[in-house]
C-alpha cells in the first residue's frame, strides 16, 4: 500500500512555519483520516492536525519543540488498513481504562512511586492545570506525577488515580532565580504561605502575551485621552431593531460592528492613525483592518481582525463580528484570522468597566477601549433651553504612541469616533 507523505500544513497567508507542541500519536500507531496526531502552535492560535489518510505512522521526522516550515515532511503513513486490528485493540485498553476496570501495570503511577523527582519541562495541558487550580496541587505536585501518555505527557486518568491515593502533598517550593535582574534594583521579596498559596505556571499563551506586553511599553510611550459621548440615538436604535436585523439577516446585533464601523470611518478621516513604526519609517496602511481584542474561555487574550471594515455595511460588520466571537469562545480561530489588524479597539465595558487604559497592540500605533453604557441624568440643550434628562452615556479612552502620534491628531481621532457614535444615522437601512 502507498506510503502517504504527511507535510506540515499551510496555517495563513504570512506564516512559513509552525512549532510541534506534542505528537498524539506515536510510531506503529493506527489513526484514522481526520483523527488528530499533532499539535502545532504559531504566533498566539494552537491548531490540531489532522491525519489526511487511515493508516499506521511508519516514521516521525520531528518532534516536540521543533521548528518546521511550512510543507515540510512531519511524518510518513502507510495507508494499510491492515492496522485496523491495532486500532480496535488500543480502544479495548482505552476503554478499560476509562471504565476502570483495569489493573494496575508498571505504566501506573502507585502511592510507592509518586514521589520521584519533579520534571519541570512536563507538557501540561490547560485540561490538566484546571483540574490542577481546582485540588489545590501545587506546580511541583504536579510535575512529579508520572505521565503515561506520549513521551510521558501527564493524562486526566494519571492525575486522578494521584489525588486518589495522595496522603501527604508534597512541599511546594518557591521557584528562584539565580540569573541576576537587568534592573539595579532589587526584586521585592514574595511572601509564600506554604499550604495555602500555591504556584501556577503560565501557560505558553500567556507567557507570549506578557512578553508583547512589557514590549509594547518598553517600546511605545504611552499617552491615553479620554471622552464622554452621548450614545442614547444609537442604543434607542438598536433595541427598536435588533429583532428585525436578526430575522433579516440571520445575525445577531450587537454594538461591536457599530463601534467597528465608526472606527472605520474616523480612520479615513485621520488616515496617519492607520500606521506602523519601523525605526525611523512611518508605514502608512491602505487597508483598514480593526482588531477586537477577545477574552478565550481560559482566560487569556487574542486578538481576531474584522479586514477591511471600511468597505463593508453594517450587516456584513456584524456577521463578521459574531463569526469571530463565536470562532474565538470555541477556540475555532484560523491563523489569518488573527493577523494582519491596523488598529485594535477593546470593549472593556464588557466586563463593566467604566473606562480604561489598554496598552497598545505593536505593532500599532493606537488602541481605543469603550466603557460600559450607563444610564444617568445629564443636563442637555433644547429648543426651551437646559434640561435635565435621562440620556445613555458611555467614556472612550484611546492609547497612543506619542513618537508619532501627537495630541492634536489623537485628540482629534478620539473626538471624530465619539461623533460618529453620538451622530448615528437612525435611519439606517436594515
Amino acid at each position: 500500500m502507498p506510503i502517504i507523505e504527511f507535510k506540515m500544513p499551510k496555517m495563513g497567508e504570512s506564516i512559513s512555519e509552525a512549532t510541534i507542541i506534542t505528537w498524539l500519536k506515536n510510531v506503529g500507531d493506527f489513526v484514522e483520516a481526520e483523527e488528530t496526531i499533532v499539535e502545532v502552535a504559531t504566533d498566539k492560535v494552537d491548531s490540531d492536525v489532522p491525519s489526511p489518510v487511515s493508516g499506521t505512522i511508519t516514521e516521525i521526522r520531528f518532534h516536540k519543540d521543533a521548528v518546521v516550515e511550512v510543507g515540510t515532511v512531519l511524518a510518513l503513513i502507510d495507508s494499510d488498513e491492515e492496522g485496523e486490528g491495532k486500532r480496535e485493540k488500543g480502544k479495548v485498553e482505552t476503554n478499560n481504562v476509562e471504565s476502570g476496570r483495569v489493573e494496575l501495570s508498571s505504566k501506573q503511577p502507585t502511592t510507592q512511586n509518586l514521589q520521584h523527582k519533579a520534571n519541570p519541562d512536563a507538557f501540561m495541558s490547560p485540561l490538566i492545570i484546571s483540574i490542577a487550580q481546582k485540588e489545590n496541587l501545587s506546580i511541583e505536585e504536579l510535575q512529579s506525577i508520572p505521565g503515561s501518555g506520549t513521551d510521558g505527557r501527564l493524562q486526566k486518568s494519571d492525575v486522578f488515580h494521584y489525588l486518589k491515593n495522595r496522603k501527604y502533598p508534597l512541599k511546594s517550593i518557591p521557584s528562584t532565580n539565580n540569573q541576576q535582574p537587568a534592573s539595579t534594583y532589587p526584586k521585592p521579596k514574595i511572601n509564600f504561605t506554604e499550604g495555602k498559596d500555591h504556584i501556577v505556571e503560565m501557560d505558553r499563551m500567556r507567557k507570549m502575551i506578557a512578553d508583547h506586553m512589557v514590549y509594547s511599553k518598553q517600546t511605545s510611550p504611552h499617552v491615553t485621552s479620554y471622552i464622554e459621548v452621548d450614545v442614547t440615538n444609537l442604543v434607542n436604535w438598536r433595541n427598536e431593531n435588533k429583532d428585525k436585523f436578526q430575522e433579516k439577516h440571520n445575525e445577531k446585533l450587537t454594538f461591536t460592528p457599530v463601534f467597528v464601523q465608526a472606527v472605520a470611518k474616523a480612520i479615513q478621516d485621520f488616515p496617519m492613525i492607520n500606521v506602523s513604526v519601523d525605526e525611523k519609517n512611518i508605514i502608512v496602511h491602505k487597508d483598514i483592518n480593526v482588531g477586537m481584542a477577545t477574552a478565550l474561555p481560559n482566560g487569556n487574550l487574542i486578538v481576531p481582525v474584522v479586514r477591511n471594515a471600511n468597505e463593508k455595511d453594517l450587516a456584513a460588520l456584524a456577521k463578521d463580528v459574531n463569526h469571530l466571537a463565536d470562532a474565538s469562545r470555541n477556540n475555532k480561530l484560523k491563523p489569518e484570522e488573527i493577523q494582519g489588524s491596523t488598529f485594535t479597539i477593546s470593549n472593556v465595558g464588557t466586563f463593566g468597566s467604566l473606562m480604561g487604559t489598554p496598552i497598545i497592540n505593536q505593532p500599532e500605533v493606537a488602541i481605543l477601549a469603550l466603557g460600559i453604557i450607563k444610564k444617568r441624568p445629564e443636563v442637555i440643550i433644547t429648543s426651551q433651553g437646559d434640561e435635565i434628562a435621562i440620556r445613555s452615556m458611555m467614556f472612550l479612552s484611546l492609547s497612543f504612541d506619542h513618537r508619532v502620534v501627537d495630541g492634536f491628531l489623537g485628540g482629534s481621532f478620539l473626538r471624530k469616533v465619539g461623533d460618529y457614535l453620538e451622530q448615528f444615522d437612525t435611519t439606517t437601512t436594515l
